[in-house]
């Protein structure tokens, strides 16, 4: 069988990391786990799972992930990919382990449907899951692409595709869920910030418009982009949970689509607003109104 190794980001994952570690370890040659040095016992759990363990300051995933892929050894043929709260069925599991050796020689990346967990629930209306994400990928034929956030591994030739599920299903409550997305809305100010004033050299066009991920940029850029702040956000929620049928997912649906539909969207709204005015109350520039507003340096961290 080829030899797959696992890369998993970490920060304060105790509470996941046995659970994603356990789940990969079907189809794993190896495992390697880039931390950002946790304050709990991360680390000490992967380490007693007999798991590679590296350190690395964290800037944003695409920086930190493609930092792991050039420390990654060479003890492998493919890389996986997946976070600390995610999980592999054994349906995914099965198809790796039985399909990777009879794989076409032009085939570079594997799509896998990744799913999301909130509250306890499935959420499957709303438009949004499965997610057709390239996880699994040849030794040197992909890397993370340059973005503060909803970036894709980008491999140089086809993909093909598993079935089976990656289930997103994280175990902290809202106010983590609110917290990490508040983060979340600075990175994404920042994506869209660019896309009007181009300070970062983004490689967008390597995501094919053909491609799940494709469309939903070229939607997201051309289309929600164009709209008014703060009332694409609201027309956006309506479309996930009236017309994508989001309302059949129940309370926790309810839940998910309004705060990462509407809420989230909204965020990301206000701080863009926040950020252009600063710059035109004080002449600033854009990169230096987001190290002031965002606490992101995008000047010193620009790759």
């Amino acid at each position: 069988m080829q030899r797959i190794k696992t890369i998993i980001l970490t920060y304060n994952e105790s509470i996941h990391i046995k659970r994603c570690i356990e789940s990969v370890r079907q189809f794993s040659s190896s495992i390697m786990l880039v931390d950002s040095f946790s304050t709990d016992n991360t680390v000490e759990i992967a380490e007693a799972m007999g798991v590679e363990v590296k350190k690395n300051n964290f800037v944003n995933y695409s920086t930190q992930f493609n930092w792991a892929i050039e420390n990654a050894g060479d003890d492998y043929d493919w890389l996986f990919r997946i976070d600390a709260d995610e999980v592999v069925d054994n349906e995914l599991a099965a198809n790796i382990v039985n399909q990777i050796d009879s794989l076409s020689e032009v085939i570079d990346g594997i799509l896998v449907n990744r799913w999301m967990m909130f509250m306890g629930e499935s959420i499957k209306k709303g438009g949004l899951f499965p997610v057709k994400v390239v996880r699994l990928w040849k030794k040197g034929r992909g890397k993370c692409e340059n973005r503060w956030m909803d970036e894709h591994i980008l491999v140089d030739g086809k993909v093909s595709e598993l079935e089976g599920k990656l289930m997103d299903n994280n175990l902290n409550g809202l106010t983590w869920w609110t917290e990490k997305h508040n983060n979340y809305a600075s990175r994404e100010a920042v994506d869209l910030l660019n896309i009007k004033y181009g300070f970062i050299a983004y490689d967008d066009d390597r995501l094919s418009v053909d491609s799940q991920a494709g469309k939903k940029r070229w939607l997201k850029r051309n289309v929600y982009n164009k709209l008014p702040k703060g009332l694409r956000a609201l027309m956006y929620f309506l479309y996930r949970y009236i017309f994508a049928l989001g309302f059949l997912d129940g309370r926790a649906g309810f839940s998910f689509h309004f705060l990462q539909g509407f809420w989230y969207r909204f965020l990301v709204d206000m701080k863009v607003d926040e950020v252009e005015d600063f710059m035109h109350k004080n002449s600033a520039s854009v990169e230096e109104s987001i190290r002031i507003v965002l606490g992101i340096d995008v000047i010193i961290n620009r790759q």
